[in-house]
Formats: C-alpha cells, sequence, structure tokens
C-alpha cells in the first residue's frame, strides 16, 4: 500500500471527562465521506498521552468497527521505553488496522544508534506497517537524515511523517529519496511546498476544518496543476497558520463544537480550552471560507 495524500490524525472528544464515542463515530463517518485517504487515530492531536488504557483499546476497536476496511488505519505508537513500546503494540495487533504512526522517543535524549535500534526492534517485532515520526521540538530529539535513510531499509517500516522544522533537512529527503518510502509532511504550513517538492501528502491536523480544499491542492499537484493549487492554498493557509497559535488540538475542537460534529470542545489537562481572543478571529475567519457549512 502506497502512503499517500491526506490523512487525518482524528481528534479524540470527551465530554464530562469520558470519551464521547457518540461523536467520535460522526467524525470518521463525517471525514470517510469528505473523501481522506487514511486515519490516525489515538495520535497527539488525538490528545494521546491522556488516554487511559482502557480507553485506548474502546477508541481502537470503534475506530476499525466504524472504518470497516472503507480506508488505512495507522494508531498513535511510540514512547521512550522500547521494550514497553512492544508491549503496546501487542494491544494494536489484536485489530485489523494496516499499521501504526510511531513517534521518536522523547525526553531521554537517545543517540542516532539508539534511535535506529529503537525503531530497528519494534520493525522486528511486528508485521504491521511502520511510518515513523520526526518531531524534534516535542521530543527533544532530532532524528537525522542519515538515520532516517537507514531505518528506511527496514522492509515494514514504509514512511515519514516529517516535522522536523528544518528545511534543509526536508528538502533532502525530498530531493533524494529513499526508495519505496512515502514522505508526508506533519507541518501543516509547509503542504503545498512539500507536495510541489515531490511529497507524498501530509498528516495534516487542520484538515479537520477545511478537508476540501486540502484535498483539492493534493490532486491538483498531482496533476501538475501547480497554480490551481497555489490558489486554493492562499486562501487555505491563514486558516492553518491560526489553528496553531494556541495549543493544538484545542482551536481544532472549538471549531469542531460549533460546527456541531462534537457535543463538547472538552480538552484533558494540561490542554485548556482556547482564548477568547483565538475565538473571536476563529468566529471571524470561518464562516467566510467557502468550505464551511
Amino acid at each position: 500500500m502506497k502512503i499517500e495524500g491526506v490523512w487525518l490524525p482524528i481528534i479524540t472528544p470527551f465530554i464530562n471527562g469520558k470519551v464521547d464515542i457518540q461523536s467520535y463515530v460522526r467524525l470518521i463517518d463525517y471525514y470517510i465521506d469528505q473523501g481522506i485517504s487514511g486515519l490516525i487515530p489515538l495520535a497527539t492531536t488525538g490528545e494521546s498521552p491522556t488516554i487511559e488504557e482502557d480507553e485506548f483499546e474502546t477508541v481502537l476497536d470503534k475506530t476499525v468497527e466504524v472504518v470497516n476496511g472503507r480506508i488505512p488505519i495507522f494508531v498513535g505508537h511510540g514512547g521512550n521505553y522500547t521494550k514497553k513500546a512492544i508491549k503496546q503494540l501487542k494491544v494494536i495487533e489484536r485489530y485489523k488496522v494496516d499499521g501504526i504512526l510511531s513517534v521518536s522517543p522523547y525526553y531521554n535524549l537517545p543517540s542516532q544508534e539508539g534511535i535506529y535500534e529503537h525503531f530497528l526492534q519494534i520493525s522486528e517485532s511486528t508485521s504491521l506497517q511502520i511510518m515513523i515520526y520526526n518531531i524534534p521540538y516535542r521530543t527533544g530529539r532530532n532524528i537525522d537524515n542519515e538515520t532516517i535513510y537507514r531505518i528506511a531499509e527496514c522492509e515494514n517500516i514504509v514512511g515519514i511523517k516529517d516535522s522536523s522544522g528544518n528545511l534543509k533537512q526536508s528538502l533532502e529527503l525530498l530531493l533524494n529519496p529513499a526508495p519505496n518510502f512515502s514522505n508526508l509532511t506533519g507541518e501543516d504550513a509547509s503542504f503545498y511546498h512539500h507536495l510541489t517538492l515531490g511529497g507524498s501528502g501530509g498528516i495534516l491536523a487542520s484538515a479537520h476544518l477545511v478537508t476540501n480544499d486540502f484535498l483539492d491542492i493534493f490532486q491538483n499537484v498531482k496533476e501538475n496543476n501547480h497554480n490551481t493549487a497555489l490558489q486554493i492554498w492562499r486562501k487555505t493557509y491563514p486558516i492553518t497558520n491560526m489553528l496553531f497559535q494556541e495549543t493544538n488540538p484545542a482551536p481544532l475542537k472549538y471549531y469542531l463544537y460549533k460546527k456541531g460534529l462534537i457535543h463538547s470542545p472538552e480538552t484533558r489537562l494540561p490542554v485548556t480550552g482556547i482564548s477568547k481572543e483565538l475565538k473571536t478571529k476563529l468566529d471571524t475567519l470561518l464562516p467566510s471560507h467557502k468550505c464551511i457549512d
């Protein structure tokens, strides 16, 4: 399976301190109908650090049930203890999913060799497909390109979510791609130029909002209609930029609540709701956009 297109790292809705399964089901059906390429539950946009063990399996079970094979599912996965990450992987393997999105170990600042061995052991422990996730401004350690190329040699490690925040590093990966290895951006604001430089797509929190625009941009670039894609991107970019002025996914949840897709904009501490100032900005910007109903 080639990993490309617009993938959604879906939020986890909460109400009164519990996972709101009814809203979650509604979200899955809504975004599949919109045409997203794949779904990533229980990632950081889904507030995975705050999900209890029993909730993890409840959400995973409901995701598989509702998706019912319509699009691929890659489950958010990772940790800074390799053995524990592999143990969690065995839970994921009980469900009919296509793969995992596995973040680089955080906080304990492993060497490049430690990062490589971490992913190698995960790769050797499962037949699931694996996308690695490089986001050094959250994990504290970058995955260097040399290490990425080594990791990409593992047969079931099929791609990367690149949130390196380093344009030079990202350009090198795009211009010198590893064979049979998908390169998706995790930087929403970089989506257009990532595609025009040969990127495979994006794993985009802001695709919760202007989903059709992201899909149109991807399709137009794929068909070499770059000017058309750029015109769409020019009106989409301000929305993407605004969503990350405060902690993700709180701005998304505010929008989805106002749209009626979820019952509550509730987040879990330490993430709090958005400020009055951002609410005003979103209220002003979003209704003027043609894809908002």
